[in-house]
């Protein structure tokens, strides 16, 4: 492998996060409990988040080393594979950003009721939403990037659907970080829908509040 290659791969290793989701589950927890008065059963979204983390670096970790053995003359399963790549990647950072500093706000200091539940809706959506991400690429793994023509040039624009089939990713896609630009799929009285997480965000939003996709 090449040094950046080989550098990503152990980059996604995940052994800080399982000693991170032991400190959460044994320590993290009681003490949520307490400052929140809530039980610690209702608290399993917060362990559900973790798992999902570690979960998702060990695949992450694994698809550097797919990465690297696609054949480089196979532009367009090469340009989906670093967007699903991307999509991945960015909403695994999001989640862990929530699931770790967001978190210890509410640990370490007393936070309102009504500010844990925003927590709450917020973490569980991110969960659900980066979990989402990676069943749609390890399927596109699984199936051998087969959604795209392997044969067609790199300035052509390639589509795909996602697992869901709520959206599709159009264009050359350079890197592995590119996001979609979507609008909103639903707009009324009450708010509006991503198109990209379908997370219902109130109308005065200028982006979405689960993925930070652009209105």
């Amino acid at each position: 492998m090449s040094n950046a290659t080989v550098t990503n791969y152990l980059n996604w290793d995940a052994p800080k996060e399982h000693e991170d989701l032991m400190c959460v589950e044994h320590e993290g927890l009681a003490k949520l409990s307490e400052k929140q008065c809530q039980p610690e059963t209702q608290l399993k979204f917060i362990i559900e988040a973790w798992l999902q983390i570690v979960e998702c670096r060990r695949v992450l970790k694994w698809t550097y080393a797919y990465g690297f053995y696609l054949p480089e003359h196979e532009h367009a399963k090469r340009q989906f594979f670093e967007y699903l790549q991307g999509e991945a990647e960015a909403g695994l950072e999001r989640l862990h950003q929530c699931a770790e500093k967001e978190l210890h706000t509410y640990i370490n200091d007393d936070g309102s009721q009504d500010a844990f539940n925003n927590f709450r809706t917020k973490l569980a959506g991110l969960t659900s939403v980066t979990r989402n991400y990676f069943e749609n690429l390890v399927r596109a793994l699984e199936n051998g990037l087969s959604d795209v023509d392997a044969h067609a040039p790199s300035t052509k624009t390639s589509s795909s659907k996602n697992a869901a089939g709520t959206s599709k990713a159009k264009g050359t896609k350079g890197k592995g970080s590119s996001r979609v630009g979507a609008t909103s799929r639903t707009d009324d009285s009450t708010g509006w829908s991503c198109d990209q997480c379908t997370y219902m965000n109130p109308r005065t939003a200028t982006s979405c509040q689960m993925c930070d996709n652009g209105r």
